[in-house]
């Protein structure tokens, strides 16, 4: 039996930090996992510069509020969950993410929270666990799954790899360059094709 774990931004909705950087002005803040290989190192830096420019979690929510689902993600997800059953791993957190999930139909998410004080200001960001995508893979491949995960940047890369099949979808050059040995898509209807493929035994 297949199942399907896959990225969130940049594979079904935006990148939220690059909107907040395009709303707020501060250009530091585009910078993501399809630049930055390490997370913690990312999500510090954010955090260093929300203090900075004093902005706090609702003024992310209220970008993230403007935000829809890429063309074609809805209509993907909705044929995909026809097929099959579909996990959402992000390392996104549950404050940013509900508002998209809503839109995608709420699929299931895993992801993870973040510490805000009384003034609403984000203080600190807690991982469900250290590279959860690679456990989510792994756990359910001990539940006898064979797993298809969907991913687009660095983060990606150790869930990717643990999959009995790992693709790339619309990734940087840089992240593809590094990963050769992982296929690459730049389309819904090619996901489709490939996963069609996958539940049919064909590869």
């Amino acid at each position: 039996m297949h199942i399907v774990c896959s990225d969130l931004e940049g594979v079904f909705v935006p990148e939220i930090w690059v909107n907040v950087s395009i709303h707020t002005g501060i250009d530091e803040l585009k910078l993501t996992t399809r630049d930055i290989s390490d997370y913690n190192v990312l999500m510090k830096r954010r955090l260093e510069l929300l203090k900075k420019y004093g902005l706090t979690l609702r003024d992310v929510q209220n970008v993230i509020s403007l935000l829809k689902p890429l063309p074609g993600a809805l209509e993907f997800i909705d044929w995909l969950r026809s097929k099959t059953q579909l996990i959402v791993v992000s390392d996104t957190f549950s404050e940013f993410a509900d508002p998209l999930m809503r839109q995608l139909g709420r699929p299931t998410l895993l992801c993870h929270h973040l510490t805000t004080d009384r003034e609403g200001n984000i203080t600190d960001y807690n991982l469900r666990q250290e590279n959860g995508k690679k456990h989510v893979v792994e756990a359910l491949q001990s539940l006898n799954y064979k797993v298809i995960a969907i991913g687009d940047s660095y983060n990606d890369i150790s869930m990717l790899k643990s999959a009995d099949r790992g693709i790339l979808y619309n990734p940087p050059q840089s992240v593809a360059d590094e990963n050769n040995d992982l296929q690459v898509v730049k389309s819904y209807s090619s996901l489709k094709r490939i996963i069609s493929q996958l539940l049919n035994g064909e590869e």
